[in-house]
């Protein structure tokens, strides 16, 4: 897209790139993955946390914080999530910011990094347990 002579990217191309380097799971499939040893990793402010409930056993690490929590090399990271082999998926309200999220934890060396389709909200749909909701 071009504005005014410079071409820049829409939130749709920077989606759109983001999902075609991470997988993407179904609520379903991440209940089978985190029954199975994945980290399930909510991004959600503590706000939407305290209102929606939380999927037992995730790991909370705000958005803002994610990469530096995430990067093993950082002096800041979380031993939980830390680990370049780990199966980690990325949970927002909806689907949208743990896309990019995930690309990003791509980019710093996590293999086997993806999303949640449809996000905490498509977990709850699908009539999967949250607590504290």
């Amino acid at each position: 897209m071009t504005d005014g002579g410079t071409t820049r990217t829409t939130i749709d191309d920077l989606l759109g790139e983001a999902r075609a380097r991470i997988d993407r799971v179904t609520p379903e499939q991440a209940a089978s993955e985190a029954r199975a040893g994945a980290v399930l990793v909510d991004t959600r402010c503590g706000e939407d946390r305290a209102r929606e409930g939380s999927i037992e056993g995730s790991v909370h690490v705000p958005r803002t914080l994610l990469e530096w929590r995430a990067d093993p090399s950082c002096d800041h990271s979380d031993p939980r999530i830390a680990n370049l082999d780990a199966r980690l998926i990325v949970i927002c309200n909806d689907g949208y910011s743990s896309s990019l999220a995930a690309a990003n934890l791509r980019r710093l060396g996590f293999r086997r990094v993806a999303d949640l389709i449809g996000g905490h909200r498509a977990w709850v749909a699908a009539g999967l347990p949250v607590q504290g909701a």
